[in-house]
């Protein structure tokens, strides 16, 4: 039976309640009237039902989609501003005990070389990030409790922040680990951690079993129940996704806003961040064994709809999708993306011989370039991270996103970590754009206050000063 406040899985993602979405949204296809109220809903920023998103993913009036699609764009703008959070990913082990079809790290593949950073490959992997101008790592492994246990997690953790290299500095580190225990959680959440990311890869309970065949992640309800474990730790910032060509993409879409309401409904705070990663080639998988590989149309149309439904959240792309579908993808409601990407153990340092990749990447531009393109798009790349060391997480970071407030804060940081990114890293093309759009965004600072702080931190950075912070 459904029910969005149980603590278990089959209950709070239930597959005959999606069973029933899809057949109702299916039914109001072509029921004009009714998508265009669903709409003047969206357009109060205040969300839409799983069932009032499922209708809009059936449509297929191009009347209704253009205006999805100028409201996805309003509302980015109107929570999230111009500003585009940048992050990169660090891989520190390829070690994995479990059997994913779709994942190069599955425990049968024989052909990839299995890695796991030592601390002082990990000190080097994060000078490396540093010297392009990083400040925000996701961390990536495997599963292997004897291999990558949570100790040498907490201990990599410690590492990344202690590493100060000339004006380098990681801020804020999210983890992207495989489920764990409450336990687990407290101790990552005492570590220091942002984000607690975890992908479903897929909502369908079945097909979900049979892409994991063996391994702890088998376990469906126990990996659908991570979020809640990780909120009883403590950790209130979490982020959900799914990996879009496994199952059906109307199912998991429903799947993915259950599983927001759910955390909406039971801890007060629904996700952080909702990654839509694509399934991507990589060693040993075969993707013609994946018929539900989503187009970029449909893909763009995702993004939207997760705008428009859940529009307090970050909605992030990584370097799987290529320069041109980011660009749409951000136009359309994205509000985080990766940079120069390498989804390799020490793919950073040196370039393997040796494949450890977890997939190809699709977006192979340095940070600068991406940075340099951000830019040129009106866009402010933000390097901020202010919220997290400052106490606006879970709830308190939610009231700002649903009151419309944090381009007040957070406008201000980005500009001022750009200009810190522009002062150590930046090529002089890049300075240039960046400098121009400094200038402009600062005139838009309403409160006078803010504005004279802004343009005096401004200075100090030029003049050597670093890490100011509303």
């Amino acid at each position: 039976m459904f029910n969005s406040k149980s603590a278990h899985a089959e209950e709070f993602i239930s597959h005959e309640e999606i069973l029933e979405t899809l057949e109702y949204a299916q039914a109001q296809k072509d029921n004009i009237t009714l998508q265009k109220e669903i709409l003047n809903t969206a357009r109060q920023a205040k969300g839409l039902s799983y069932r009032e998103a499922a209708v809009l993913l059936y449509t297929e009036n191009q009347e209704i989609l253009n205006e999805l699609y100028t409201i996805a764009r309003e509302l980015k703008e109107k929570i999230y501003g111009n500003r585009i959070v940048m992050f990169a990913p660090l891989y520190l082990s390829n070690y994995c005990v479990n059997s994913c079809r779709y994942c190069p790290y599955h425990v049968g593949n024989c052909t990839i070389a299995r890695k796991q950073l030592s601390q002082e490959d990990i000190k080097r992997e994060v000078i490396a990030l540093q010297d392009m101008g990083h400040k925000r790592l996701a961390l990536e492994t495997g599963e292997d409790p004897k291999n990558c246990p949570i100790e040498y997690v907490l201990e990599s953790i410690k590492t990344i922040y202690s590493i100060h290299h000339k004006n380098g500095a990681i801020r804020r580190v999210n983890v992207n680990i495989a489920a764990t225990t409450v336990e687990n959680y407290r101790k990552l959440k005492e570590a220091g951690i942002g984000t607690y990311i975890l992908f479903q890869e897929t909502y369908h309970k079945e097909n979900y079993e049979y892409l994991h065949p063996k391994g702890p992640k088998h376990d469906y309800a126990y990996h659908t129940e991570a979020m809640d474990r990780a909120m009883e730790g403590g950790i209130d910032d979490v982020g959900i996704g799914v990996l879009f060509g496994l199952s059906d993409y109307h199912y998991d879409l429903v799947g993915l806003l259950l599983h927001a309401k759910h955390l909406e409904d039971r801890f007060g705070v629904g996700p952080h961040t909702i990654s839509v990663p694509r399934i991507r080639p990589a060693d040993d998988v075969d993707l013609t064994e994946y018929p539900n590989a989503i187009t970029d149309e449909v893909f763009h149309k995702l993004v939207a709809l997760l705008r428009v439904a859940v529009p307090y959240t970050g909605i992030i792309v990584s370097t799987r999708e290529s320069e041109q579908s980011r660009a749409e993808a951000l136009e359309l409601g994205v509000s985080q993306i990766s940079g120069a990407s390498s989804t390799s153990v020490g793919g950073y340092v040196e370039k393997e011989e040796e494949n450890s990749a977890q997939f190809e990447v699709n977006d192979t531009r340095t940070l600068d370039e991406v940075v340099n393109w951000l830019l040129g798009l009106g866009y402010i790349p933000s390097f901020c991270t202010a919220c997290y060391r400052e106490g606006r997480t879970g709830d308190r970071f939610m009231q700002l996103a649903k009151a419309g407030q944090i381009c007040n804060v957070c406008g201000p940081n980005a500009i001022m970590t750009l200009k810190e990114y522009l002062e150590d890293y930046a090529s002089p093309d890049t300075v240039k754009k960046g400098e121009a759009l400094i200038a402009r965004e600062v005139e838009k600072i309403q409160n006078e206050k803010v504005k004279e702080r802004v343009v005096a931190h401004l200075q100090e950075l030029h003049e050597g000063a670093r890490d100011f912070r509303f």
